[in-house]
């Protein structure tokens, strides 16, 4: 078990990575271009990977790579050839959940560690031990274990087997993320990595006998709950969570933005330090945490299984639109003759107020003064995604600082 536990981020490109990198991530996983679970992210060439693997490692943060798909026959021949060239690359470990693609792993690419992912609905010790003689370090928990839980498997496996725990993010409602509702209704199977979220849709019923009348769908006492979930946030409970025994504390997002990363990877590394500094810190804190946490797109929170069972109002929610705080404008690249580089994510203008987001905590209220393209012309407005522009700010931003602009309540 670690004297301080791992702050581990998601990351969908090399970009995203390297923000979560900055913004005060242990380590980062990410998903190859095949046998991850999030088929619809940007995802990782091998070209990407190096790079965002060597980058990560210089800044003393390691990197883990998914192969979690629940696999088919006609998967296996690739999967084989996939780490081979992973073996090559060097990520610090595989995040796996089908025994088959496990045995291949350990078969090819012995010196990697392999962790086990909460694909595998890993539910009790004994669970924890199987993976364990089989060679894994360390186990992703179930969703559905509450904190007590997860203390009566600590106290049950070795002191050197590692706990990883989903602590903010998104909730996979069927079981441990093994939906088969999106491949019923698409055709894009969740556990092979197409998932198109159907349990975030709104849902009507309809009786047979009485085509074209809709009756919404109501939860009873036992509650609804493959449908509509809140997103998981414990950054108000980071005492429970820092004393349960949990090595590693994960963030969902594989799909995310660079702002939504920075965003919560920045508030939770600063909720654990003040925390292990001196828990009346983290206390004096708090409404930081939360403004910060609820300044990047979100839906409303749960604790989810963490207190015991959830019900239906703890769990599911009436309104599936997101709320926004803050637009993503860009992230600084470079800095030349005053100008910050950026790649422009959405659109702002000369005149306009933004603020420059940094890792330490920070976010500076500054002036937008003048955008140039990329031919040195100058341009009132910054209307076009993934434009390269060349801003000046009316204080010089660092490089990997993010703009973001506060929108309306």
């Amino acid at each position: 078990m670690r004297d301080k536990p791992e702050l581990l981020i998601p990351a969908s490109s090399l970009e995203v990575l390297k923000i979560a990198v900055i913004f005060g991530a242990d380590a980062v996983y990410i998903g190859g271009e095949a046998f991850g679970l999030r088929a619809k992210a940007k995802n990782f060439s091998m070209e990407d990977m190096k790079e965002g693997i060597a980058f990560a490692h210089s800044h003393g943060v390691k990197v883990y790579v998914t192969a979690n798909i629940l696999a088919h026959n006609q998967d296996l021949p690739g999967v084989r050839e996939y780490f081979q060239e992973l073996k090559e690359i060097k990520p610090d470990a595989l995040i796996i959940s089908d025994p088959g693609i496990y045995m291949i792993a350990k078969e090819v690419c012995p010196e990697i560690e392999r962790h086990i992912s909460t694909q595998a609905n890993n539910t009790n010790y004994e669970t924890y031990l199987f993976w364990w003689n089989l060679g894994a370090k360390r186990v992703v928990s179930a969703r559905e274990l509450s904190l007590e839980e997860i203390r009566e498997i600590r106290a049950h496996i070795p002191d050197e087997m590692e706990i990883e725990t989903f602590i903010h993010g998104a909730m996979c409602i069927s079981y441990s993320g093994r939906c088969l509702l999106s491949n019923f209704f698409t055709g894009r199977d969740a556990n092979r990595g197409a998932c198109t979220h159907p349990c975030r849709w709104k849902y009507s019923i309809v009786e047979e006998t009485r085509p074209g009348e809709y009756m919404p769908v109501y939860e009873n006492e036992r509650g609804t709950y493959i449908f509509n979930s809140k997103d998981l946030c414990m950054i108000e409970h980071m005492d429970d969570i820092l004393a349960s025994g949990i090595d590693s504390l994960k963030i969902e997002g594989r799909m995310k933005t660079a702002l939504y990363v920075a965003t919560v990877a920045r508030t939770y590394r600063k909720a654990i330090d003040d925390y292990l500094e001196d828990p009346a810190k983290y206390r004096e804190n708090m409404s930081w945490y939360q403004e910060q946490i609820r300044s990047c797109t979100y839906r409303q929170f749960t604790t989810g299984f963490f207190y015991g069972k959830p019900d239906e109002t703890s769990q599911i929610y009436d309104n599936n639109t997101y709320e926004k705080g803050y637009t993503y404008l860009g992230i600084v690249w470079e800095l030349k003759d005053g100008l910050c580089r950026i790649e422009q994510r959405n659109k702002f203008s000369v005149g306009e107020t933004i603020e420059i987001m940094k890792p330490d905590g920070r976010n500076l209220s500054v002036k937008v003064e003048k955008i140039l393209n990329e031919e040195g012309k100058e341009q009132e407005s910054a209307p076009h995604p993934q434009q390269i522009l060349y801003v000046a700010l009316s204080q010089v931003p660092e490089k990997y600082d993010i703009l973001r602009r506060k929108e309306d309540e």
